[in-house]
C-alpha cells in the first residue's frame, strides 16, 4: 500500500484545482500546470484537498497511486513556490553567460555551446553558478541535466559542470615509479 498515496495533497489558499476528463489542472500565483492521470487512479478534489485512490486492486494501480500522488504534490508546489536547480562550473577558463532565452557555455571546446532556455524556465548566471528556475519540476530537472551533459565533471581534476552539492569521486593520477 502506498504511503505517499494515502496522504492527501493539501491545497493552499489562492490555488485552484480541477479534475476533468482525466486531466488534473492546478492554477496558482506563478502560473498553471496540468497533468493527465491514468484511469487506474481515482482523483477526488474536495475540502481543500486532493485525494487519490487506486481504481482497482492490481499491482499496477497501486504503483501508479503513489506516483500520481507525488506528481499532484509537485504541481501544487510548482504553482505556489516554484522549483530551482543550481549547477557549478569548475575549470580554468570555464564560464557561462545568460542573455535573454539563450545560455552560452564556454567549457573547453573550440567553440561556445549555445543552448536555448525552454519556455517557462529562466536561467541566471552569477560567477560560476547557473541557476535554473521554473514552475515545472520535470522541465527544470531535464534542462539542468542537459546543461550538465555538455561537460560532465571528470574524475581526475574535477573540471566540468556539476550540481551544487554533488560529490565527485576523485581518482588518483599516475604515480611515479
Amino acid at each position: 500500500m502506498s504511503r505517499l498515496g494515502k496522504i492527501p495533497v493539501a491545497i493552499p489558499s489562492g490555488v485552484e484545482v480541477s479534475f476533468t476528463d482525466g486531466v488534473l489542472t492546478v492554477k496558482g500565483s506563478k502560473g498553471t500546470l496540468s497533468q493527465s492521470m491514468r484511469k487506474e487512479v481515482e482523483v477526488t478534489v474536495a475540502d481543500n484537498e486532493v485525494t487519490l485512490q487506486p481504481a482497482e486492486e492490481t499491482k499496477e494501480a497501486h504503483a501508479l497511486w503513489g506516483t500520481y500522488a507525488a506528481l499532484a504534490r509537485n504541481l501544487v508546489t510548482g504553482v505556489t513556490e516554484g522549483f530551482e536547480k543550481k549547477l557549478e562550473i569548475e575549470g580554468v577558463g570555464y564560464r557561462a553567460e545568460a542573455a535573454g532565452d539563450t545560455l552560452t557555455l564556454n567549457v573547453g571546446f573550440s567553440h561556445p555551446v549555445v543552448m536555448k532556455v525552454p519556455e517557462g524556465l529562466t536561467a541566471a548566471v552569477e560567477k560560476n553558478v547557473i541557476t535554473i528556475t521554473g514552475i515545472d519540476k520535470e522541465a527544470v530537472g531535464q534542462f539542468a541535466a542537459n546543461i550538465r551533459k555538455v561537460r560532465k565533471p571528470e574524475p581526475y581534476k574535477g573540471k566540468g559542470i556539476r550540481y551544487q552539492g554533488e560529490y565527485i569521486i576523485r581518482k588518483q593520477g599516475k604515480k611515479a615509479v
